[in-house]
């Protein structure tokens, strides 16, 4: 990740150019990214390759999972609270030039390590994965399906905490 800086969104970035493949998600960053930011309902951070250039996104926001949603193995060890709180990725995008380079899992870990050390207590990070092959990408990276809806995936958070000391 020393080739990209990572950034809270501001003005200054270049929006417009971004490209993924996937355009939904970048008339996100175009489009409506700004305004979920002023309102305070997600936040965006940026990996940057040069002071302006994004070459990557992803957006947090709290989140809530139902226990009863959880795989029974999980729920048993959690309180008896009808929802545990979360962190839920909302969007990840990698632009198509920087494809390939491990921008993405990079993103990723920057999400779990600021998921990790915010002093607002969250269970697990949680994501809602596009197709199967965004899904892949995040069980490779140790997340678990939820049994009754494949495609949104969780991490609980001491899983990571664990592997890092």
């Amino acid at each position: 990740m020393s080739r990209f800086q990572l950034a809270s969104l501001d003005a200054m970035h270049d929006r417009v150019a971004f490209n993924s493949d996937s355009e939904p998600l970048n008339r996100y960053l175009r489009e409506q990214v700004t305004q979920d930011v002023r309102r305070r309902v997600a936040a965006c951070f940026v990996a940057l390759a040069d002071e302006q250039r994004i070459a990557g996104y992803y957006t947090l926001a709290s989140a809530s999972l139902l226990l009863t949603d959880l795989p029974a193995s999980t729920g048993k060890k959690l309180p008896r609270y009808p929802t545990v709180p979360a962190v839920r990725m909302g969007r990840l995008a990698v632009d198509q030039a920087f494809k390939g380079l491990g921008l993405g899992g990079a993103l990723l870990a920057d999400a779990l390590d600021r998921a990790v050390s915010s002093e607002i207590a969250a269970y697990a990070l949680v994501v809602d994965a596009k197709d199967e092959l965004a899904a892949a990408f995040y069980l490779h990276h140790g997340f678990i399906a939820l049994p009754n809806s494949p495609r949104t995936l969780f991490l609980p958070l001491a899983t990571v905490q664990a592997s890092r000391k």
